[in-house]
């Protein structure tokens, strides 16, 4: 049950970023449930790989280059999922630091929750 809430937090979140980034754009909510879901997926399975490759110029630009391999994520994916649009890299990275920003807000604020209840 939990991740699946985590899941509609997390499309929620990504639903908010047009309405803060207007270089973003998602369509409908299907498109922002789809995107959620790869986003998840793909955090889960390509980044771990693309930090271990990037790690040199991660410690070299102390960390910093951590916000462009996430960039690349949600650009990524907003070429696989119609009615997801990024305009550019550079709206990617900060349409993924805003959707990590409204995500984890909304988590903290709804999971606590649910954590005390159980």
């Amino acid at each position: 049950m939990r991740l699946i809430l985590t899941w509609f937090i997390n499309a929620a979140a990504l639903f908010a970023v047009p309405y803060l980034l207007h270089s973003v754009s998602v369509t409908h909510i299907g498109a922002a449930l789809l995107a959620a879901l790869l986003l998840g997926l793909v955090n889960t399975l390509i980044r771990p790989l693309l930090l271990l490759l990037t790690l040199p110029v991660t410690v070299l630009s102390l960390g910093l280059f951590i916000f462009i391999v996430n960039g690349f994520m949600f650009w990524l994916v907003a070429q696989w999922v119609d009615g997801f649009h990024v305009d550019s890299f550079w709206a990617a990275v900060g349409g993924a630091l805003l959707y990590s920003v409204i995500s984890w807000a909304l988590s903290t604020l709804l999971l606590k929750n649910s954590d005390a209840n159980t």
